[in-house]
């Protein structure tokens, strides 16, 4: 299928015309590290730093992964991204105007030598088209202008390290350049292609292709290198030679082969020029899941790269306006629900929520949409993770919540799962066969009994909420009674067990861990009662009702209430109670949220409250949570203000971490995790809201 000729429609020839982005107004939060090419765990490159040229661009982990750019006006040359190589790294640099940070795009505005170069780096992660959010593209785009009145003769130069499709510089990788009819592709991969041979934590992806696809039309010239002579030929002439570097393939550090292009801008005047070009990954296969190899989703019917890039091609044009449609409603929105600055972190966690994410197709071609846990075990499918992370997906598509819980819910009804709670994950990333964390499926030594239980419950009575049934719930409801008889057993008062925060280590008597379980037997009451098991449903909900009343006769403690049933004089968050609110469950007395909120303002330090009285580290997400209780802008804004001076002034230039200092916003640990996307439980607490977004779904439901 790769082999197939690629065809670019007239509509997308026409992208080649001066098209102009409208943006919101320019965000103020100044980003630890800015996605540009944000698409899943594999395939991401960040830059840790205030301006596009000030480090050079990097994976998620830290890892380099190279990007330069070049500008060359009148004859001289300035770098715009990256800080290249060789004599090249004395070139002077644009100066940046303007970063912007939207739901699905990263804009940098540059000047220099009377010329104004607006670069986008645009991901068209729209959770409503599965279909496109699927596909591993970036789009990058350069549109060019004259500032001073006058015209400018202009070439641009863009490069990527073929480093992009191995783990690490030892590998050795081979490139490949094709000129296909209405697209020239330079394709990068490892010579030796072990496709999902090693699951962990600081990997990088060691198979499939990394694609750089220009349309034709844009007077491109592009090579194939293998050292610093083509960066440095660009920058003494303007030029590049057409000849590629058939020796490049060795692994070495001073010899990863070199795709760069060239783009002629031609005579540059006020009117812009533009130029694009589509960054695309083909992992071939993307997960195993029960020892089945699965294909990435967008090549569930039998597309390849070709399809893959021809599609990319022909919609980019209407992506681009789809796009900032959304931007713009979703922004709009956000801070209409939270405050601007609520708005600003919500669209930084967007793109970084996604990335920790890949979607896959199961052998019936049903999505499975699993979370990598990035730089905290590597797991995939951990339930604790998904948990955090759920509001983001109940507010844009349930869909992606069903493809997330289904493979847990699958896994828990085999044989080979013994235990009366719920699993913690599926494995290691990215092979999905089975738990890896704690005891596994052999002890239940270090699990979180409750916990995975309780989380689950919870997200299934969501999306019953936001779909008006609990159709999905219902093939699995012995194995969710199972679940209700433990948590009606041992959620009250938890024995000394983990819980989500098990950097904590184990905690016995855990009033927010309790909090959990009774929001979720009242779930699972919600769940028998749309499923006509009128009963149970009184049956449960009496004893949620009744482990409400125990929980504050154990648990209150004058102006706060106590971590542990059995710790006077402690307190902690209990951002599980925030379920309570958005689902109108009704179960504890408003009282209790009100008292909270009240001992928290006056407890929290300069960059936030920490989780509870034992250490000053602090979770993003749970803080997040925890405003959420408030009844007022007011309160909300009292405790999120600090979470959002942490991300501006962090030091640890790193993809957002959730886990950091509230007393010197330094990381503690994490980083590029998907539990940032719980800051989108502040707008499922507007139910309007919810409803709009939720209902914008145009995928069709697979299940």
């Amino acid at each position: 299928m790769e082999s197939e000729t690629i065809r670019i429609s007239r509509a997308s020839r026409l992208a080649l015309l001066f098209f102009v982005v409208s943006l919101p107004a320019a965000a103020q939060l100044r980003a630890p590290s800015v996605p540009l090419v944000s698409v899943d765990p594999y395939f991401s490159i960040w830059s840790a730093s205030d301006t596009l040229t000030g480090k050079a661009t990097e994976h998620w982990t830290g890892a380099s992964r190279p990007l330069n750019g070049l500008l060359r006006v009148d004859g001289k040359t300035y770098r715009w991204m990256g800080v290249s190589r060789g004599r090249a790294q004395t070139i002077p640099e644009m100066e940046q105007k303007e970063q912007t940070i939207t739901p699905t795009r990263t804009v940098y505005r540059l000047q220099a030598a009377g010329v104004e170069l607006t670069v986008t780096f645009l991901v068209p992660a729209l959770p409503g088209d599965l279909d496109v959010m699927a596909r591993p593209v970036t789009y990058l785009s350069a549109d060019v202008r004259s500032t001073d009145g006058k015209a400018h003769s202009a070439q641009l130069y863009f490069e990527a390290s073929a480093q992009i499709a191995a783990n690490n510089s030892s590998q050795p990788v081979i490139t490949a350049h094709q000129k296909l009819p209405g697209m020239e592709i330079l394709r990068a991969g490892t010579t030796q292609q072990q496709m999902l041979a090693h699951s962990g934590d600081n990997l990088r992806i060691e198979w499939g292709y990394f694609y750089v696809a220009v349309p034709t039309g844009q007077g491109a010239t592009s090579t194939l290198a293998g050292n610093v002579s083509t960066i440095d030929q660009f920058a003494s002439t303007g030029e590049l030679t057409e000849a590629d570097n058939l020796e490049t393939a060795p692994g070495s550090n001073n010899n990863h082969p070199i795709i760069a292009v060239r783009l002629d801008l031609g005579n540059v005047e006020t009117r812009a020029v533009s130029r694009w070009m589509i960054l695309a990954y083909d992992d071939i296969y993307s997960l195993e899941y029960m020892d089945r190899r699965l294909r990435p989703y967008w090549r569930r019917n039998g597309d390849g790269a070709a399809e893959l890039l021809a599609k990319a091609a022909a919609d980019y044009q209407a992506l681009r306006q789809r796009t900032q449609r959304f931007d713009e409603e979703l922004t709009k929105d956000l801070r209409s629900a939270g405050g601007s600055r609520y708005a600003e972190l919500a669209t930084l966690a967007y793109r970084q929520t996604i990335a920790a994410y890949k979607l896959a197709a199961d052998i019936d071609g049903s999505p499975i949409y699993l979370p990598k846990e990035n730089f905290s075990g590597g797991f995939i499918g951990t339930v604790d993770v998904i948990y955090p992370a759920i509001p983001l997906y109940l507010f844009f598509n349930p869909a992606l919540v069903k493809a997330q819980v289904k493979p847990v819910l699958d896994y828990a009804v085999l044989p080979r799962w013994p235990w009366r709670f719920a699993p913690h994950d599926l494995g290691v990333y990215p092979l999905a066969n089975g738990q890896a964390y704690g005891g596994g499926e052999k002890t239940e030594e270090n699990q979180m009994p409750v916990e995975e239980t309780g989380n689950l419950l919870i997200i299934l009575g969501a999306l019953a909420r936001v779909e008006g049934n609990a159709d999905f719930s219902k093939p699995y409801w012995p194995l969710l009674t199972k679940w209700a008889e433990y948590l009606k057993e041992k959620g009250m008062d938890p024995e000394n067990q983990l819980s989500t925060d098990d950097f904590a280590g184990h905690l016995a008597h855990n009033a927010n861990l309790s909090i959990k379980a009774t929001e979720a037997l009242d779930c699972y009451a919600e769940l028998a009662h749309r499923l006509g098991h009128e009963e149970i449903s009184q049956e449960y909900r009496t004893t949620a009702q009744a482990m409400v009343k125990q929980w504050v006769g154990m648990d209150a403690d004058g102006d706060h209430f106590k971590l542990a049933f059995d710790k006077p004089g402690t307190w902690s968050l209990k951002y599980n109670l925030v379920w309570d609110k958005i689902l109108g469950l009704g179960l504890f007395p408003a009282e209790i949220a009100q008292k909270e909120i009240a001992f928290y303002k006056k407890t929290q330090n300069k960059y936030g409250i920490p989780l509870d009285n034992r250490e000053t580290y602090t979770k993003l997400d749970w803080v997040l949570w925890t405003a959420t209780l408030s009844s007022n802008q007011e309160d909300f804004s009292a405790l999120f203000d600090p979470v959002y001076r942490f991300a501006n002034e962090t030091p640890n230039r790193v993809p957002l971490t959730d886990w950091y200092s509230t007393t010197d916003a330094h990381q503690i640990g994490f980083q590029a995790r998907s539990v940032v996307g719980g800051v989108f439980i502040k707008m499922l607490a507007d139910n309007q809201l919810w409803k709009k977004w939720s209902s914008k779904s145009l995928s069709a439901d697979p299940h």
